[in-house]
């Protein structure tokens, strides 16, 4: 039954109910009528009899005429009343049967979804999305969005349209490169790292394919002595520093991908005094042992190098207009003052070339814990070996450039309440052919847009809105997605339900991960249980039961799969972090526990094509189809069930364990605080979400008031998490639970306030000061929890 029928079983159960309050009222008037006429009657007869003697006669026939009358009477009205109670007895039983199997025919048009996704489509898709590069405002990334924008309203969605924003983008200088050489001391090149990949087979005739970068990087042709710096880690510059003895000031530094996020690694380097950073993919962190390089395996070839933008923009969207939409009427800063942008020069290497800068490296040899896979000694320098005067030189001319991006943006129009949104997005825009990220996730996307299309053709309709967004600009920083949330700001926060992600859907083909807010635990749990497991050895088996057998949470419920924290790195970062709108994703991944390399190993290199994900990673494409089952129940639960599917229970569990989290982080620092107010305001909520859910489970639904204010005190809760004054020195994150690390925007942790107080103390000079700023972050997390806690009390 879809959410239009059920407005209408409502009403007639309450026209049901009408006729029945009129029915026994017509009866008890009717029947006192009667009594009256045959009380009156027989009176009558008493009175006539008594002045009219020798009238009785008559007055008998009378009487008996008149009774007679009393009892067609009665008969007509009894009739009528049968009739009406007849009535509204179907009418009410019709009413109750309608609701008695909306339950069975909301699980029917899930189930109807969920069928109607197929395997062969989104492998088609992804097969057409992927055969040219589209990148970012790039022609053919437009020509791509215009597809798409078609597409969605040829489905059956009853809008799309593109939204265009004026972004600071970059790219190379096609007529000057970049790449690193190694100089000797006239000042002579005698090594260049190369200009390119290697092409795959079958793409050599494909044009605009764009050479390794890192996006918004500074331009310079710095040179000096080159220090390994292992991650570019804070503890990897401290241990260099602090235990070493070496001064990074003025060197060139070379670090190894992985761990954190690159736009990290370039702050730390700048913070430690380096001139340049050079980014280089280590086999032990992009290789998995026994497999080939691609195209014979799905390893990154030597020649190989990761693309991606190095901005630390800590939610702002436009470096250019942060914290506003940008579009034309708005102001934007000067160039050189964009927010989060580098002030030196960095560049990525395939590790084939990084051998040739390594091996020459002198100074001490590092540690077990810093050495790569490489034939090298991982020596950390400064400068070369045998005291040579050589020295490295970058050659970077990258230039940032104002450029139009579009995001697509399809509508299915709720039919109950349409002015509360659940939005779908995942972004669009490729490095090269974006095989894994991100186009295994748009064609993901696509496909659900199709499947919920078909179903409107069929006369379908949620019970709210759904927004289908494919964003613009993700990997220069999350740009399209922010932009839109910022020009819809106002909107998102009065009518956003959820936000669900849809980047990657494939990164690994181990098992399933869902990292979301604690609201959707339970929602998500019992969906996976409605889907078949798509994993080999599974037959019969729910994705459920794969999921919670190949990665239990051992740490928090061993009786559950696990389910991460939302940190950062796509798109629903602005809507969650910034916003307050309930936020999840999922995606199939490696096993975390044995697979020790980094991410996927071609990561954004030009080894990104159809043929890796068809080969290697999923042929069946049934790993795909089952994300996009999830991705797709997931936004039917919300948009389509009368009680918003939100637990505030397990919201209250979660935060009990981050406070035992933090407050043991800070016993092991010796660090003296109470965190009395905090469990207490933890306590406070615990009880406050225990009494709602028991409101809950009385609500009458058919009461339209009841339901919305209830619906909205779930709607509203993962706002009242969100500061306005956002965390210290990153306005644009402002929820007080949750955030991207500010050491790894990729790793999500609990009170960041908190946290980042207690991580900051060792290095901070004043030490009461530094512990009156943990003392403060602690207040303002009590507050955030008691306030929250207060939103669910019963409504005055």
């Amino acid at each position: 039954m879809s959410a239009y029928h059920q407005k209408y079983a409502q009403l007639i159960f309450k026209v049901g109910g009408a006729f029945f309050l009129l029915t026994c009222i017509l009866f008890v008037h009717q029947t006192m009528r009667v009594v009256g006429v045959f009380l009156n009657s027989e009176s009558s007869l008493v009175i006539t009899s008594a002045l009219k003697p020798g009238a009785g006669g008559s007055a008998d026939v009378m009487a008996s005429q008149a009774k007679k009358r009393c009892m067609w009477k009665f008969v007509a009205v009894l009739v009528v009343v049968v009739l009406f109670f007849t009535i509204s007895f179907i009418i009410g039983w019709a009413a109750r049967r309608c609701q008695k199997n909306s339950n069975a025919a909301f699980t029917s048009t899930l189930h109807n979804l969920l069928s109607e996704i197929k395997s062969e489509n989104i492998r088609n898709f992804l097969r057409n999305f992927t055969k040219l590069p589209h990148l970012s405002g790039t022609e053919q990334n437009l020509r791509l969005a215009r597809q798409m924008q078609a597409q969605w309203k040829e489905f059956g969605l009853d809008s799309a349209e593109l939204v265009h924003y004026d972004v600071l983008l970059s790219y190379p200088n096609t007529s000057n490169p970049n790449y690193i050489s190694i100089i000797d001391g006239n000042g002579t090149e005698i090594f260049n790292t190369t200009l390119s990949e290697p092409i795959p087979e079958g793409y050599e005739n494909v044009e605009d394919i764009v050479p390794p970068y890192n996006a918004f990087s500074a331009q310079g042709e710095p040179e000096g002595e080159l220090v390994y710096v292992n991650y570019a880690r804070i503890e990897d510059f401290i241990k260099l520093k602090r235990d070493l003895k070496v001064n990074c000031t003025g060197k060139i530094a070379i670090a190894r991908y992985g761990k954190i996020f690159r736009g990290n690694k370039v702050k730390n380097a700048m913070d430690a005094g380096a001139i340049g950073l050079i980014l280089f993919s280590d086999p032990a962190d992009y290789c998995a042992p026994g497999v080939d390089v691609y195209p014979k395996g799905w390893n990154l070839p030597g020649g190989g190098a990761q693309r991606g933008n190095v901005l630390n923009l800590n939610g702002a969207g436009d470096p250019l207009t942060p914290g506003y939409p940008a579009k034309e009427y708005t102001y934007r800063c000067a160039a050189d003052k964009g927010a989060g942008l580098p002030k030196i020069p960095v560049h990525p290497i395939g590790y084939d070339d990084a051998v040739q800068l390594l091996r020459n490296i002198g100074g001490l040899e590092s540690s077990s814990d810093w050495k790569g896979s490489l034939n090298v000694s991982y020596n950390i320098g400064p400068g070369f070996k045998d005291n040579s005067t050589n020295k490295v030189r970058m050659h970077i001319y990258t230039n940032n450039n104002v450029t139009r991006i579009y995001n697509v943006i399809g509508k299915i129009r709720g039919a109950v309440e349409p002015d509360r949104y659940i939005i779908l997005g995942g972004h669009r825009d490729s490095w090269v052919f974006g095989g894994i990220d991100p186009t295994s996730g748009a064609a993901v996307l696509h496909e659900v847009a199709r499947s919920a299309g078909t179903l409107v053709k069929k006369g379908w309709r949620p019970r709210r809105t759904i927004i289908f967004a494919s964003w613009d600009a993700e990997e220069f920083g999350l740009l399209g997605s922010t932009e839109w949330a910022e020009e819809n700001a106002k909107l998102l926060q009065e009518r956003g339900v959820a936000y669900v992600n849809a980047d990657s859907a494939v990164e690994g083909n181990y098992t399933l991960r869902v990292d979301c807010t604690p609201l959707f635990y339970n929602l998500v749990y019992d969906l996976a249980k409605k889907i078949a497991s798509p994993d080999n050895g599974y037959k019969d088996k729910t994705l459920y039961d794969s999921w919670f057998q190949k990665d239990p949470w051992t740490k928090y419920n061993p009786s559950v799969p696990k389910i991460n924290k939302l940190g950062s790195g796509s798109d629903f970062e602005a809507y969650f972090q910034r916003l307050g709108l309930a936020s999840g994703r999922t995606r199939y991944t490696k096993n975390s526990k044995t697979d020790k390399y980094s991410n996927y190993p071609v990561y954004h290199s030009v080894y990104e094509t159809f043929e890796l994900v068809e080969k290697f990673y999923d042929p069946t494409f049934n790993q795909h189809r089952a994300v996009a089952q999830m991705r797709a129940g997931w936004v039917y639960e919300l948009a389509d069930r009368p009680v918003l599917p939100f637990n505030a229970i397990d919201y209250a569990k979660a935060l009990k364990s981050y406070v035992e989290e933090i407050s043991n982080v800070a016993k092991e620092k010796q660090i003296d605080v109470s965190f009395d107010s905090l469990f207490s305001a933890v306590d406070n909520f615990t009880e406050a979400a225990t009494e709602f859910h028991q409101r809950l489970s009385k609500l009458d639904t058919n009461n339209p008031i009841a339901l919305r204010i209830m619906n909205d005190q779930m709607m509203y809760l993962e706002r009242a998490f969100v500061d306005p004054l956002g965390l210290p020195g990153r306005p644009f994150y402002r929820h007080i639970i949750y955030a991207p690390s500010s050491y790894n925007k990729y790793a999500g942790i609990s009170f960041p306030g908190i946290y980042d107080a207690l991580f900051e103390i060792e290095s901070e000079h004043d030490q009461q000061k530094a512990l009156n700023e943990v003392r403060r972050q602690i207040s303002v997390a009590t507050f955030a929890v008691q306030a929250a806690g207060e939103t669910l009390r019963e409504v005055a």
